[in-house]
């Protein structure tokens, strides 16, 4: 037969891509190298940001993704494990970058917390090294490394999309994809290649300078600490661009770039979620690089740990992580990282944004390539 849509990527890109397709009435067939999704799309925090991407397009797209994320979830037997995003601020310079994000157009439905309203709202805070914090009702978190696999059994049982698993795409020349298990037919195809950066299409990826980001995480044991929603600090608000773009965030760098700058240099910022099990997800950190090394840093785990303590009164020991994990993700270098002491700044958004027409500064900005069949 030939399919309406070929995707080769069994990620979450794909999966998106498929579940697009599928729900227009599209017959969609999915190939993927491995035996199921096993790269970024199941390590990572599985937290649907909303309030920290960029005002606009981005956000627009963000809120989006949110609601396709609720729709999905029920049918597909995904558990929202919880809402919202707390964000606390250590410095005063925080604190105000935090008061003008809540005045702005983005901080609409966000609510200021003073510090007793912190500790009313989050047990298990370290009250006394924080001055307040903002409340986003916006943000969803699901286990991603279940989430995944349900949604692509979701997709063959429900919208009968087929899967194509252990298969490895060799070329693709719409109407058709070589595989290892031969030819397949398709009007069109998307490429969600993951970090395989030199398999299909290698030149057009080059063209966009992309590049590995490896990420490490840790989940820690239970502890007895209960989450009622996701927690950032001071290192994140100089990398979501909902915040960082501010002008008010150029004080808080700078206060950064002072006395952080080895979290700054290894890109680590504090987000800790919650598993059903009650154990934590805390990370993380961002190393670029055309092929990152494969290995964890104790001292990365450190600085992890460190801010996690800035945060939580009870600050868990290296001993009691259950396990760290890396991940790679694929993005374009948007800035210089000049011996990697400096953050991105408003201006270097912009330009970015300018020069490319995409946001790209986290590094986990995925492309798909769409091919259409050539013309007669």
């Amino acid at each position: 037969m030939t399919y309406d849509l070929a995707v080769v990527g069994a990620g979450i890109v794909g999966l998106a891509h498929a579940l697009a397709a599928a729900s227009r009435g599209l017959s969609v067939v999915v190939i993927d190298r491995d035996a199921q999704a096993n790269g970024a799309s199941i390590r990572n925090f599985g937290l649907v940001v909303v309030s920290g991407e960029e005002p606009g397009r981005q956000r627009r797209l963000a809120e989006r993704s949110r609601e396709i994320w609720l729709e999905v979830a029920r049918p597909a037997g995904i558990e929202v494990l919880h809402t919202g995003l707390l964000a606390v601020a250590q410095r005063p310079e925080a604190l105000a970058l935090l008061e003008a994000f809540a005045a702005s157009e983005s901080g609409a439905g966000c609510t200021l917390l003073s510090q007793e309203e912190l500790g009313r709202r989050q047990g298990g805070l370290n009250l006394g090294n924080l001055r307040g914090g903002l409340l986003s009702p916006a943000e969803i978190r699901i286990e991603s490394r279940e989430a995944i696999p349900r949604i692509a059994a979701y997709l063959e049982g429900e919208l009968k999309v087929d899967f194509r698993f252990a298969t490895t795409v060799s070329g693709v020349s719409p109407p058709v994809v070589e595989t290892s298990s031969g030819p397949i037919r398709a009007g069109k195809v998307v490429v969600c290649p993951g970090d395989d950066l030199t398999g299909l299409f290698p030149e057009l990826i080059a063209r966009h300078e992309v590049q590995r980001c490896k990420l490490q995480m840790l989940r820690l044991a239970p502890s007895g600490l209960r989450l009622a929603s996701a927690v950032v600090s001071d290192l994140s608000l100089v990398r979501y661009p909902g915040y960082a773009l501010l002008p008010e965030a150029s004080a808080l760098r700078a206060r950064l770039e002072d006395d952080s700058a080895e979290a700054l240099r290894n890109g680590v910022h504090m987000i800790a979620v919650q598993s059903a099990d009650g154990s934590l997800v805390v990370g993380d950190s961002h190393h670029y690089g055309k092929t990152p090394d494969p290995f964890g840093s104790e001292a990365v785990d450190a600085l992890i740990l460190r801010e996690f303590g800035a945060v939580f009164a009870k600050s868990p020991t290296v001993s009691r992580a259950l396990d760290r994990h890396l991940r790679l993700r694929t993005g374009a270098r948007a800035f210089p990282r000049a011996g990697g002491r400096r953050c991105p700044s408003r201006d270097d958004h912009q330009r970015h944004r300018r020069q490319h027409g995409f946001r790209h500064w986290r590094g986990n900005h995925k492309r798909a390539i769409q091919l259409k069949r050539p013309a007669a």
